[in-house]
């Protein structure tokens, strides 16, 4: 059982608790049985939180044996952070955990020292608070999170969903993740690369592209230019390209390619089709340049990756 520490501050933001703590109180296996054992800590055993107060059940001890920890926002990001909870971080990194936060958790990771020399994210309205308080982390003052392995940062709010679920995703697969997503009634397909600004046009709108990014979605193993999906929508290849990055965060062959590889992931976890015939159901040119940029993005070959998350025998 891959054990969660959800690591709890004074003046912690609600949202950023329950989004880390509900999505992986959600996840379960493909045979239905709990994906994370989760557990809440703290320096004390009361702790305020926005307008009231928590309860909580668990001392810092937690973390020592905590396989990842999680550590939401502070409505006060500026706080200091008490001795023992940056030691116990420390520690706990030491020994091999893996570290997220959300949102203004930054900060917190910041005063351990463990985001020097990395990139990291926070929420648009502090980031540049955030790399002036500690010279030596990179902010990305725009993306939804940053994955530097065994620590992990997110913007605010619904970015918080994006990088929980990109953590199911790396440990249980697609399928676990996808059906953690439909849970909590969130998209699996916006990756940590997308921008925080992000324009949501009504359906019906004569701006909006919802209609044309679900035919992408069921036309992945078509090859697409620019220039097609753009006379596809009736408006020139420049204003398609604009639109569409103001709507989903990033550019359609970066879409494009987010979403072929979660089909492959999908086709990889859920059938025993071939490798070579999932690069063509997915969209790829070739075997080759399927397993080239499948390892590049996931970190595994294809066959790695179905031996690992796959229970369909190959």
């Amino acid at each position: 059982m891959h054990r969660i520490a959800v690591l709890v501050l004074n003046d912690v933001v609600p949202l950023d608790f329950g989004i880390g703590y509900q999505v992986f109180r959600l996840a379960r296996r493909a045979d239905g049985s709990k994906a994370y054992e989760v557990e809440v800590c703290a320096p004390k055993r009361t702790m305020r939180a926005g307008g009231f107060e928590m309860r909580v059940p668990r001392g810092l001890e937690t973390l020592s044996q905590a396989d990842t920890i999680l550590v939401p926002g502070s409505e006060d990001p500026f706080q200091e952070i008490p001795r023992l909870v940056v030691s116990e971080l420390r520690r706990a990194y030491a020994r091999g955990a893996r570290i997220a936060s959300i949102c203004t958790g930054a900060f917190i990771l910041g005063a351990t020292g463990l985001l020097d020399g990395k990139h990291a994210a926070t929420h648009w309205r502090f980031a540049e608070d955030l790399a002036k308080r500690y010279p030596e982390v990179t902010v990305e003052p725009n993306v939804l999170f940053v994955d530097e392995g065994r620590i992990i940062t997110s913007a605010g709010a619904s970015a918080g969903v994006d990088m929980c679920l990109h953590m199911v995703r790396l440990d249980f697969g697609q399928s676990v993740a996808a059906d953690a997503a439909r849970l909590v009634v969130a998209p699996l397909y916006r990756d940590g690369g997308q921008a925080q600004f992000i324009r949501h046009e009504p359906p019906g709108s004569p701006s909006s592209l919802t209609g044309m990014i679900e035919w992408m979605r069921d036309n992945l193993e078509v090859p697409h230019t620019v220039d097609e999906l753009a006379a596809r929508a009736s408006t020139s290849p420049r204003t398609f390209a604009r639109r569409f990055q103001e709507q989903t965060g990033t550019t359609p062959l970066q879409w494009l390619l987010a979403a072929r590889i979660d089909r492959a992931r999908q086709l990889l976890e859920e059938t025993n089709t071939s490798v070579d015939q999932i690069a063509f159901l997915a969209g790829f040119g070739s075997a080759v340049t399927f397993r080239a940029r499948f390892r590049r993005v996931v970190g595994l070959t294809p066959t790695e990756y179905r031996r690992r998350f796959s229970p369909v025998p190959a």
